[in-house]
This record gives structure tokens, sequence and C-alpha cells, in this order.
């Protein structure tokens, strides 16, 4: 990563009960000033105590949904990491809490480009991007009809083609 990378000196709060997670995206962001947090009350005592520019969190093991409540009343740009809970319900919940991204761990090698997406959207969401992106990561997780199974996400991904469509 060069020191152009929109993510340089950025303050990133990653939450994860995993230690070797939380030390790999720690050395994957190594561009960035990062906190760590192994559990639900650490994480919140540091939402609570500072600024951050990008949240990471897990979901699972950390009540990562409920903390992210706290992130989108904070105003933080969240993006939720995980492995366990790569399901569509999951992908769903996130998209309604207010997630920006949502990652699968097995991406946690491309954590910083994706990230770069985010602090390049201002703080939008960039699921169109990660939808892109993704796709056939999804379609290897959730099958590959998990788009038209669920009205949410026939919904979801045609405002997304509507509002590219517009914005262009």
């Amino acid at each position: 990563m060069s020191d152009a990378s929109p993510l340089k000196d950025k303050v990133v709060l990653v939450v994860d009960d995993e230690p070797d997670i939380l030390e790999t995206i720690e050395e994957e962001l190594d561009m960035c000033l990062v906190h760590k947090a192994g559990d639900y009350d650490t994480a919140l005592q540091y939402l609570l105590s500072y600024t951050y520019d990008i949240v990471i969190l897990d979901i699972m093991g950390v009540n990562g949904f409920e903390l992210l409540r706290h992130t989108v009343s904070r105003g933080f740009p969240t993006v939720m990491l995980t492995a366990h809970a790569l399901t569509p319900d999951a992908l769903k919940t996130a998209i309604k809490l207010g997630a920006l991204s949502f990652l699968p761990k097995e991406k946690i090698s491309e954590l910083a480009s994706y990230l770069e997406d985010v602090v390049l959207g201002g703080g939008k969401p960039v699921w169109k991007r990660l939808f892109t992106r993704l796709g056939d990561s999804f379609n290897k997780h959730f099958g590959p009809d998990w788009r038209e199974k669920d009205r949410f996400f026939k919904e979801f991904l045609e405002e997304l083609k509507k509002s590219a469509d517009t914005a262009e």
C-alpha cells in the first residue's frame, strides 16, 4: 500500500473476538491508526470515547449488529466483516441497520482496497461496487439465485441500478 492511499492516517476501530483476526487487520491497515477490541464492552467504551474514520465489526462473538446501531448513531462509517455470519439474512440486516459494506473474512487480504472504496465514497454506502466486486463470492456462499429468492434484495438491487443510471 503506497503513501497515496486514502486510508493513510485514518483512525480505525476493529472489533473481533479472534485475536489473530485483529492482528491480521492491523497488519493489513498499517497505514492507519488501529484501535482493537476483542469484545462488545471494550468496543462500546472505544465508541463512546473516540471518533473514528471507519469501524470494522465482526458479527458473531461481539454482538456486531448491536455495535452497528451505536456506530451508525454516532455517524461512524461501518463495515461488517464476517465468516460465520456470511448469510443473506446477515447481509440484509447489515444493510437495513446502516452498514456501508459487508465483507467475507476470506477477503481480508483485500480489506484495504474495500475500505478505500468507503473512504473515496465519502462515507456513503458502496453497495453497488461491492456487489460488482463480490457477486461471485456471494453466489458461491448463498447460492446462484439468492438475489431472486428474496424480495428485499430484488428491490434493493433495482434501486442501486436506478440510482446508478440517474447518476450517469
